[in-house]
C-alpha cells in the first residue's frame, strides 16, 4: 500500500517537458509511482485544476542562523520551497570558536539585517566544526538544507582579531586551507566569500575576507577541488564589472574544478548587465564555469540609519557607522557635518542615486506621532515642513532613534523589465535565486522567489512557460549544485513535491510580522496558491498551513550530493 496518491493532477516533472495529466504515488518518502497509479493508499489527494511539480530549490539563503529558531524555515516552505541552501557570501556561522562567536554575530546582525537580540536568545553559538553544527540541525528542519562554510568565519577563527586588516601569512593560509578541507569533510557543501564593498562588519570595516589576498581566495576556492559534491560562491560586488574581476571569478572556478556562482545579477541597464554576463564567456573560455544568479523581480529596499546597511555604501558615509548610535546621532545634528554627508552622498559611487533623497518613501514609523507620515515621500514631507529633502529625512530619524525605515524607489520596477528577466531566465549563464531568504529581515521581500516567477513571471508576463519556470526552479537548481535524486518527478526518486494552483500561486502584500526571538519584526509575505508541499514524502503544508512535521534532512556534500557538472547541457 502507497502512504499517498496525488490524483487527477496536471504534472509537470522538472524536466521541462510538457505537462501531462495523471497521478503521483509515494511511499517511505520516494516516488513509487507516476502516471497511472492504481495502488491503494493511506491518503488520497484530489487535485483537479492542479498542478503537481517538484519542490522548488532556493540556491541563496542565509538561513543558516534561523533553522535554531525556526525550523520550517519560513516563510519559504509556505512558498513551495523543499531545499534551501545557505552560508553564502563568506557569511557562514561554521566553524567557529569561542573567541570568534562574538565578532561572528555582530557582523551577521550588520551586514544581514538580523537584530542582535534575536541572534543573540535564538542561537547557543556552542559549536566548533562544522560538522558539530550541521549536527545540531538534523531532525530540526522543515527543509532539506546545505550550508557552505564562509571565508569571513574561516579568516576569524584562524587569524582572530589580525582577520581584519592583515593579509595571511603563508602559515595563516596553511591553516585556512585546512579547516576548510576539514569543514567540507564534514559535509559543508562548498566555499562561499565576498570582495563586495556593500559589506561591512559591526564596526564598519570590511569584512574579513575583503582583506584577502587574490592568491588566498584562490587557494581556498582550489581545497574544493579534492572534496566531491562541493560548489563556489562569491560575490564580487555591484555594477559593471572590470576584467580583473571577470578573470579572478574564471580562476576562482579553475582553481576549484566546480562551477561558481555569484551574487546577484539584477535586470536593468543593458550594458552593466552584459558586462556581468560576459564573467561567463571569459570563464568558458579559459575552461573555468560562472553562473549569474538571479534576482526574478523587482528589489524593494527599506533601509534605515540605524543599522546602516547600504548608506554605509555611500562615499563618505563609512566612518558614519563606526560610530555608536549616539555619535551618529550627534553627528547628523551638526550643521556643517550633516551638509558634508549631504555632499559625499551626491558626489560619485555605485550608490549615488540613492542620494536623491526627495525620492525616498517612508516605510515605517516607531513614533505613532509620526504615523501620518508613512506613505510619503520625503520631497513631500519636506514641501510640508518647508525644509530640503536632507534635512526632512534627518529630522524624522534623528526623532526616532534613527529607527525610521525608508524605501528607495523600487530597483527595476519598469514593468518592462520583465522581458528582460525572461530572457535573463532563458540565458545559459544565469541561474534564479538571490532570495536572500533569512536575511536582511528589516529591508528585502525576495525570498518569494518562487511564487513571483510563477505568478508574475508566468501567468501576468507570459515571459516564460511553467513547464520552463519550474525546471528553472527544481532541475537546473538541482544540477547547480549537483543534488542527488532531487529536482524532478522521476520514479524512486525522493518525493520533495508541491501541489499548486496555476491560476492563483502569487506572492501576497508585504508586512511586518513580530515573530523573531525577542519579538523583533520581519518583513513577511504570504504564499497564495501554494495547497500543498511533502518534503522527503511528509507533508509539510496542507491547504497552505504548516503541518508542524520536521522531515527535512542535513544536505551533506559527497553524501546528498555529487560533484556539479562544469558545462551546462540544458536547451
Amino acid at each position: 500500500m502507497l502512504d499517498v496518491v496525488i490524483k487527477n493532477a496536471r504534472i509537470v516533472d522538472g524536466t521541462g517537458a510538457p505537462a501531462y495529466n495523471g497521478s503521483v504515488g509515494i511511499k517511505d518518502g520516494r516516488i513509487a509511482a507516476l502516471g497511472e497509479v492504481d495502488e491503494d493508499a493511506r491518503q488520497t489527494l484530489d487535485a483537479e485544476g492542479r498542478v503537481v511539480c517538484p519542490g522548488f530549490i532556493d540556491v541563496h539563503t542565509h538561513y543558516d542562523a534561523q533553522v535554531f529558531w525556526d525550523g520550517t524555515l519560513s516563510p519559504s516552505c509556505y512558498h513551495g520551497v523543499t531545499t534551501v541552501f545557505g552560508g553564502f557570501c563568506g557569511f557562514s556561522i561554521a566553524p567557529l570558536s569561542e573567541a570568534a562567536a562574538p565578532y561572528l554575530l555582530n557582523m551577521l546582525a550588520r551586514v544581514e539585517g538580523m537584530p542582535v537580540s534575536s541572534l543573540t536568545e535564538g542561537v547557543p553559538w556552542d559549536w566548533e566544526s562544522f560538522g558539530e553544527y550541521l549536527g545540531k540541525l538534523d531532525g530540526n528542519l522543515g527543509v532539506n538544507a546545505g550550508f557552505m562554510a564562509g571565508h569571513s568565519a574561516i579568516r576569524r577563527v584562524v587569524m582572530g582579531e589580525r582577520a581584519v586588516g592583515s593579509e595571511a601569512t603563508p602559515e595563516e593560509l596553511d591553516e585556512m586551507k585546512a579547516l576548510l578541507g576539514k569543514s567540507l569533510e564534514e559535509g559543508a557543501v562548498g566555499f562561499s566569500s565576498t570582495i563586495s564593498v556593500t559589506h561591512n562588519d559591526a564596526d564598519g570595516q570590511p569584512v574579513p575576507s575583503r582583506h584577502a589576498s587574490r592568491e588566498e581566495l584562490v587557494e581556498l576556492a582550489g581545497v574544493c577541488r579534492d572534496h566531491e559534491g562541493t560548489s563556489l560562491e562569491f560575490l564580487p560586488g555591484v555594477g559593471s564589472f572590470p576584467q580583473e574581476i571577470k578573470e579572478l571569478m574564471a580562476d576562482l572556478s579553475i582553481a576549484a574544478q566546480r562551477p561558481l556562482n555569484w551574487n546577484v545579477l539584477a535586470a536593468g541597464d543593458e550594458r552593466v548587465m552584459e558586462s556581468q554576463l560576459s564573467a561567463t564567456d571569459v570563464a568558458r573560455a579559459k575552461g573555468g564555469e560562472v553562473l549569474a544568479l538571479t534576482v526574478p523581480q523587482p528589489i524593494t529596499l527599506r533601509i534605515n540609519l540605524y543599522g546602516g546597511f547600504v548608506f554605509d555604501a555611500m562615499t563618505g558615509w563609512a566612518d558614519l557607522f563606526q560610530v555608536s548610535v549616539e555619535e551618529r546621532m550627534a553627528i547628523l545634528r551638526d550643521p556643517e557635518k550633516r551638509a558634508a554627508l549631504d555632499v559625499s552622498a551626491r558626489s560619485s559611487g555605485p550608490m549615488r542615486n540613492l542620494a536623491d533623497w526627495e525620492n525616498l518613501t517612508v516605510h515605517a514609523v516607531f513614533d505613532e506621532a509620526n504615523k501620518d507620515l508613512e506613505g510619503k515621500t520625503v520631497g513631500e514631507i519636506a514641501a510640508e515642513q518647508g525644509k530640503s529633502p536632507f534635512d526632512a529625512m534627518i529630522d524624522l530619524a534623528l526623532s526616532e532613534g534613527l529607527r525610521t525605515s525608508f524605501m528607495p524607489p523600487p530597483i527595476g520596477g519598469d514593468e518592462a523589465l520583465w522581458e528582460a528577466r525572461g530572457k535573463l531566465w532563458a540565458d545559459d549563464r544565469t541561474l534564479i535565486g538571490a532570495s536572500d531568504a533569512g536575511a536582511h529581515l528589516d529591508m528585502i521581500d525576495t525570498f518569494a522567489f518562487s511564487t513571483q516567477v510563477l505568478g508574475n513571471g508566468v501567468r501576468k508576463y507570459g515571459v516564460i512557460s511553467l513547464e520552463d519556470a519550474i525546471h528553472q526552479m527544481t532541475q537546473v537548481a538541482a544540477d547547480a549544485f549537483g543534488l542527488k535524486e532531487r529536482g524532478v518527478l522521476k520514479k524512486g526518486w525522493l518525493a520533495d513535491l508541491v501541489v499548486l494552483d496555476p491560476g492563483e500561486v502569487g506572492s501576497g502584500p508585504v508586512y511586518m510580522k513580530s515573530d523573531l526571538p525577542c519579538n523583533e519584526p520581519r518583513v513577511y509575505a504570504d504564499a497564495f496558491g501554494i495547497d500543498h508541499v511533502f518534503v522527503n514524502g511528509v507533508q509539510t503544508i496542507r491547504d497552505g498551513e504548516h503541518t508542524n512535521a520536521l522531515p527535512g534532512k542535513v544536505i551533506r556534500s559527497g553524501e546528498d550530493t555529487q560533484t556539479p557538472s562544469m558545462v551546462r547541457f540544458y536547451d
